[in-house]
């Protein structure tokens, strides 16, 4: 007990200078520790930013298809040579509004719902037209869902459309009777979008190497993850089948879910 009395008063005696010394050297730490905390928070939200501006080039790209816009083209001159004016000029008015809504939503994080069923049923249709009307389609907004003031990321919903029409839709073995059906509605907090077809069965689309023929869905998906970590919006995608009361599979069924978003609604999360 006496030695130990015996530091602490020779420790209560140490100079100013080395307590001063010691002060300067934890803030010094403390300092540089907290910077560098700083850098690496900044460099990994700049990494996010760059690999959300990524994704959504890509989601851009891939909806702006070589193949869709050439064959779109191709069917509008199929209707002029075919004498079918009226038809080419709808075929055309359809395709140069798609094309102005898709590049006018291009580098944007959010738009409105209405814009982006706009836009999809735009393409829609002109699938339609391309396949001679193979499918039908219904798209059902419920009234609790604003369309005007609900806001959603952009190129959300098309890719999956898309390859419900053509890795599902068209190749059922009839070449007609295709029905696809869209749902939207709201549940408390939550925005929920439907997508329904009565395709082929198949949960993955091979090709000749083996590799999924999915990016455009793949590219999608991790954008509408990414939006939900950076907004805290609980996003989910969630596919399945639809069953008879036989237990036989139907219809392909796939459900996206997020926080509602309103267009008065902060977004900064």
């Amino acid at each position: 007990m006496a030695q130990h009395y015996t530091y602490i008063v020779f420790a209560a005696e140490w100079p100013f200078w080395l307590f001063f010394l010691l002060s300067l050297v934890t803030l010094i730490v403390f300092f540089a520790l907290r910077e560098r905390k700083i850098r690496r928070a900044s460099a990994k939200e700049i990494t996010k930013h760059h690999a959300l501006v990524n994704l959504e080039l890509h989601a851009f790209q891939a909806q702006m298809d070589p193949h869709f816009i050439f064959n779109s083209l191709n069917a509008i001159h199929h209707y002029i040579l075919t004498t079918s004016t009226d038809m080419a000029s709808l075929y055309l008015t359809r395709f140069s509004r798609l094309m102005r809504l898709m590049i006018g939503n291009f580098n944007k994080e959010w738009i409105s719902l209405q814009d982006e069923l706009d836009a999809l049923e735009l393409y829609i249709q002109l699938e339609q037209l391309r396949f001679d009307e193979q499918f039908d389609y219904q798209i059902n907004v419920l009234p609790d869902v604003n369309k005007q003031f609900t806001l959603i990321p952009p190129l959300i919903i098309q890719p999956y459309v898309q390859y419900a029409i053509w890795h599902r839709l068209l190749l059922r073995p009839q070449k007609s009777g295709g029905q696809l059906l869209i749902t939207i509605c709201k549940e408390k907090d939550r925005l929920f979008i439907q997508l329904e077809d009565n395709g082929v069965l198949i949960t993955e689309i091979l090709d000749s190497t083996g590799e999924r023929q999915a990016s455009g869905i793949d590219i999608a998906s991790e954008r509408l993850y990414m939006m939900s970590e950076k907004y805290h919006m609980q996003a989910s995608i969630k596919a399945l089948q639809v069953y008879d009361a036989s237990q036989a599979p139907t219809a392909n069924r796939l459900i996206i879910s997020m926080q509602h978003i309103g267009a008065r609604q902060s977004l900064a999360g």
